[in-house]
């Protein structure tokens, strides 16, 4: 499996020709959903979704499949494409590939603001994406996508995070409202943390691709 990172929050899978998308928000870039037969998405929030882009690459691919949680799917009437709902513990198959959902709900963000619905993906029993909260998968994950920078986030749960999970390797995302130095800081704590456990811990730059085992 092909894992690429785009801007921000946003991730495609690629295997045996087909594709998977994550997450692709209004900070992915252009280029995200192309040739993509499957989409996933965790919330609401615009970063992780934007349903002009969805609409034209339905429009270009009516075959195209989303699965996200009711509260996104609200928001994708308009959208000629298929939308399936799901919720936490649901399993099914898309594009060619297993996956399993974990979770409910996004972290608290804002005490004015309401905790709307999230739900994370474990795609091909390989890589896990929690979206926006630090849901624990309850299962071994070899890859996970871990958020490193949010309104809702401190660096010290970050860590303590990767210490829950112990992956065999973890990639940044959530990362793109960081300037340079934010990104230097990501990039010192997560090399820290790959000594401590040894394994494979860092972020990827926006266009990065690693090939997974």
């Amino acid at each position: 499996m092909k894992l690429t990172k785009f801007g921000h929050a946003c991730v495609r899978l690629e295997k045996d020709g087909s594709v998977l998308v994550i997450d692709p928000g209004s900070f992915s870039g252009e280029s995200t959903l192309d040739g993509a037969r499957a989409v996933l998405i965790t919330h609401e929030h615009f970063d992780h979704v934007d349903a002009d882009r969805l609409r034209r690459a339905a429009e270009a691919d009516p075959s195209l499949e989303i699965w996200t949680n009711e509260s996104v799917a609200a928001t994708l009437a308009g959208v000629p494409a298929k939308v399936q709902v799901v919720r936490d513990g649901d399993a099914f198959e898309t594009a060619g590939f297993a996956v399993r959902t974990v979770g409910e709900w996004h972290a608290p963000n804002h005490p004015d603001m309401p905790i709307v619905r999230n739900v994370g993906f474990l795609v091909d029993e390989e890589v896990f994406y929690p979206g926006d909260a630090l849901t624990p998968p309850g299962v071994e994950v070899p890859t996970l996508l871990v958020p490193t920078n949010a309104p809702w986030l401190k660096g010290y749960e970050v860590i303590e995070y990767l210490r829950r999970v112990r992956p065999a390797r973890a990639f940044s995302t959530h990362d793109g409202l960081l300037n340079d130095i934010g990104l230097g800081l990501i990039d010192t704590w997560l090399g820290m943390e790959a000594d401590k456990q040894k394994a494979e811990i860092r972020r990827l730059a926006p266009g990065e691709s690693v090939t997974l085992p």
